[in-house]
């Protein structure tokens, strides 16, 4: 017989919970069985005491299993999907998702809203008028059937005791805990039903991991549980040094989304890691032999304009414009000023305070300080510098978005000292590494 007061002297003590007692605990967040003063000293205690490799699996699987897991039976190729922990001008998944989906997987990407300095990619797509996020699981079904994918939010009963202990971790302190990062983020991956996940895991100044030790160690454990919970998993860690895209917030990113889609010119360190983790992603559904086949695949999807009818595909079939990748433009929301952020000085740029654009872009009313804050799709950044671009005096860093020029005028001083200008620099690198888990037969297969 379970009880969460000998849940909690164990887990207190250090000993490894197993698996009945974690899957009693999922149960006991679902049905209330569990005090909230319980499940707090549950989250301390792992933050405090840590999880194995194998106790996170069984936490994860036991958060999957308190809702619904989604089936797809009969599909003529791999359930793929990808993560990103999340940045600046992250617009990745609206191009991913089609290119794969044109390559022969089927993307049941499940994805989330922004909350504080980064983008969500909901709010993107409901740029896009008429787009509907929520959808039910008969109708994921028939557009993952019809389409080769669909982007939609989280519904209720998927993964639901994640709900609950995510909403204690931001009371409780225990948001940063590695251990509860990684069952919150594979327990809604598993319950789509995956065959395949590639991970993007940023690190860098507009990071949420921003030493790379702890995006290394996050990427390593995230591949470890997903290979033991039984879904082939590798991950990239990658810059966020520095916007991703020249563009920051949801109508501009869509914009530039379509452009790279329809082989519109966009910044190559925006290619580069839509390239990288597109690769993995084909290899890890078997879909191609190696990386240099994963990019001609990729490739050719983008030239055929292959990729870009399976987005004006999902587009339509979840409510948007059917013409929508002819003329973008025209249907996405532009701010009504539109105002430069001129250089001071000659030299190279070589620094970019990140987290300071992703938070300028949110208090134009492109993100949220609170969940139910309204999003003002129209305002943002574009045209944004890279790092190691010479400049001169009066020349252009960014062009701001916004819905009044006082709003404009006000983020634009705030903006003044984000860029760093010196006689010399040079952009980083995009892409720092690859991450798996291992495969040795001491590996063990958790279910």
């Amino acid at each position: 017989m379970i009880d969460a007061l000998d849940l909690l002297r164990d887990k207190r003590d250090g000993k490894p919970l197993s698996r009945e007692q974690l899957y009693w605990l999922a149960d006991a967040v679902i049905s209330g069985a569990a005090e909230d003063a319980q499940l707090g000293a549950f989250l301390m205690a792992v933050y405090q005491r840590g999880m194995s490799a194998q106790e996170q699996a069984h936490l994860t699987l036991a958060m999957r299993d308190s809702g619904t897991v989604l089936r797809w039976q009969d599909l003529p190729g791999p359930v793929l999907d990808k993560h990103s922990t999340g940045g600046v001008g992250d617009l990745v998944s609206l191009v991913l998702a089609p290119m794969v989906a044109a390559c022969g997987g089927f993307v049941p990407m499940i994805s989330g809203r922004g909350l504080g300095h980064t983008g969500g990619t909901l709010d993107k797509l409901e740029s896009i008028p008429g787009f509907c996020t929520q959808q039910s699981e008969s109708s994921m079904d028939a557009l993952l059937r019809t389409n080769g994918l669909f982007i939609v939010g989280q519904s209720a009963t998927l993964a639901p005791a994640d709900r609950r202990l995510y909403a204690l971790r931001d009371v409780t302190g225990t948001v940063s805990c590695q251990p509860l990062i990684v069952a919150s983020i594979l327990s809604k991956k598993l319950a789509e039903g995956l065959q395949g996940l590639v991970l993007d895991i940023k690190t860098g100044n507009g990071a949420i991991m921003r030493r790379h030790a702890e995006a290394e160690a996050l990427g390593q454990a995230l591949c470890h549980v997903a290979v033991a919970a039984g879904l082939p998993c590798s991950a990239l860690v990658t810059d966020m040094n520095q916007p991703l895209a020249s563009s920051a917030g949801n109508a501009l990113e869509v914009a530039m989304a379509a452009d790279f889609l329809r082989g519109h010119s966009v910044p190559e360190r925006l290619r580069e890691v839509v390239f990288a983790l597109g690769e993995e992603l084909l290899q890890v559904g078997r879909l191609a032999a190696d990386a240099a086949g994963a990019r001609a695949q990729l490739e050719a999807v983008l030239v055929s304009g292959a990729a870009a009818e399976y987005f004006a595909r999902m587009v339509a079939a979840q409510g948007g414009p059917g013409d929508f990748m002819e003329r973008p433009r025209s249907y996405l929301p532009s701010a009504p000023v539109q105002l430069p952020l001129l250089a001071t000085e000659h030299g190279a740029v070589s620094n970019i305070d990140t987290l300071r654009l992703g938070e300028a872009v949110r208090n134009l009313g492109g993100g949220r300080r609170q969940l139910h804050d309204r999003i003002d799709a129209a305002v943002g950044i574009s045209d944004c510098v890279q790092l190691g671009t010479r400049v001169h005096r009066g020349d252009r860093l960014l062009t701001l978005h916004a819905a009044s020029e006082t709003q404009a005028r006000e983020v634009l001083g705030s903006l003044a000292s984000a860029f760093m200008i010196t006689a010399e620099a040079s952009p980083p690198a995009i892409i720092y590494q690859r991450l798996s888990a291992p495969t040795s037969s001491q590996e063990k297969r958790i279910r």
